[in-house]
């Protein structure tokens, strides 16, 4: 009798583990949170800037110029990008008229859409909204203010205490979806279905990576046919070894694959990039550069590419040494401002 009564709540607990368990499972393997907000698309792009400073001792990792305009900003809401942005991800939408088609409608050219994380001053930043926008509309209990930016609407909305969307596509629908998947942001299958398929081929806790749809005919590829003949989906990640610290003496186990539509192009592309690679290390090695910075060699030393099936992977060591010298350089002095151009929307 003692088992019998044992036996079900034995079986209980083991069926809650699992489930809790396959739970944890499929959230370390869904992409962050920000990038499951986003819409459709056809590439995405994800940077951890949180992770950047913890792993550079709380410093900025590299100056932001400071023109009045952004001083303005800041002053106004209260957020600074440098110090407040924790992380950011972004969608891009390729025309519809594009070879292969495209996610942004009719618009002539790519339109973007974007998830912050960060510290913000929600008062602050709601009254800046609100005093620049167009119009303002409340979609499921959530303001969506409306700036006309040029030629095209930009959308904001502020989601939470700490997330923020925006997005530039001409239809409403994409900021829609945003705000409603907001609600559910705990379900590990949310999140575009592209970027789903590929995520799983992202590095684990890689704090910078990138997915895309790869068009070589469309105008804004140009230059990209020398090594992708055909399209091609791109998955690019970055690793980090956190027992390196801080920061300037790591490296970033760098990760490029190319998922090719069969394994004939896939050779191709792989043969094209030895061969850019055998042509970098002949020249070289006939100028000679023994003045060379350390870290610019150890970078090219480390690339090695290779197929594997359908499959053209490039392997790189990224010294965030080198990282840190080539974002750390001053950008040259900006002119001064002239007189603030009155406001054309009111």
């Amino acid at each position: 009798m003692r088992i019998r009564r044992t036996l079900p709540i034995a079986l209980a607990v083991v069926v809650v583990a699992a489930a809790v368990t396959l739970t944890v499972e499929l959230r370390k393997s869904a992409p962050p949170e920000a990038a499951r907000l986003l819409p459709a698309a056809d590439a995405f792009f994800y940077a951890d800037f949180d992770w950047v400073r913890k792993a550079n001792a709380g410093k900025p990792f590299f100056p932001v110029s400071r023109d009045p305009e952004y001083a303005r900003f800041i002053e106004e809401t209260g957020f600074d990008f440098e110090r407040d942005l924790d992380a950011v991800a972004f969608a891009m939408h390729y025309p519809q008229g594009w070879p292969g088609g495209g996610t942004g409608g009719r618009a002539p050219e790519p339109r973007f859409s974007e998830v912050l994380i960060g510290r913000f001053d929600g008062s602050k930043c709601a009254a800046y909204l609100k005093r620049t926008a167009q119009s303002v509309e409340n979609y499921n209990s959530v303001d969506i203010y409306t700036i006309p930016i040029y030629d095209r609407t930009f959308r904001v909305a502020i989601l939470s205490v700490d997330t923020v969307a925006a997005s530039n596509h001409d239809d409403p629908a994409v900021i829609h979806g945003m705000v409603d998947r907001s609600r559910r942001l705990a379900s590990p299958f949310a999140g575009p279905s592209f970027l789903r398929r590929y995520y799983k081929r992202v590095q684990l806790a890689s704090p910078v990576w990138a997915v895309a749809r790869v068009e070589p005919s469309a105008p804004e590829f140009e230059g990209w046919s020398m090594i992708f003949p055909k399209p091609a989906d791109l998955v690019v990640s970055a690793s980090y070894n956190p027992l390196h610290l801080p920061l300037r003496s790591g490296v970033l186990h760098v990760r490029a694959e190319a998922w090719a539509g069969d394994d004939e192009d896939a050779r191709n592309i792989a043969d094209k990039l030895n061969a850019f690679l055998a042509m970098f290390h002949s020249a070289e090695t006939s100028v000679g550069s023994p003045g060379s910075d350390e870290d610019v060699k150890a970078f090219f030393s480390s690339l090695q590419v290779r197929q594997e099936n359908n499959r053209a992977v490039l392997y790189a060591a990224l010294p965030t040494g080198l990282f840190h010298k080539v974002l750390s350089e001053q950008p040259p002095p900006m002119p001064p401002a002239g007189p603030a151009q009155p406001s054309k929307t009111k």
